[in-house]
């Protein structure tokens, strides 16, 4: 699955927002253009999505700058480890939320690189 369609499902799984052609209806038939929620890249989106998931989340850097990511949404947990930090919050999440099914990833499975 790619990373609008997993946007898509985050923004409507999490925040409630509904995709309409080109943006991404709030709440209050406010807005956004989907240009401007890309949690794949902007770490200020992929907090956004773990504070709407109410998830429990630990974050750790090596020094060669791979990021992990622990996410844990009620019993359902997920991991992801990377270069790019926002992507691994935000696959960490997909995870833990088993939003990823149907592509080659397991859900939850430990030390998945992204």
């Amino acid at each position: 699955m790619n990373d609008d369609r997993l946007t898509e499902k985050l923004a409507d799984r999490v925040l409630g927002w509904k995709t309409a052609p080109g943006r991404f209806i709030k709440p209050g038939r406010s807005w956004i253009p989907t240009s401007r929620f890309k949690p794949f890249v902007r770490i200020e989106d992929a907090f956004e999505l773990l504070q709407g998931a109410g998830a429990e989340y630990r974050l750790s850097a090596t020094r060669g700058q791979i990021f992990t990511a622990e996410v844990r949404v009620g019993r359902s947990k997920g991991k992801a480890f990377g270069a790019e930090k926002a992507r691994v919050i935000t696959m960490a999440l997909v995870r833990a939320l088993e939003l990823d099914r149907g592509s080659d990833a397991t859900p939850g499975k430990s030390g998945i690189r992204i």
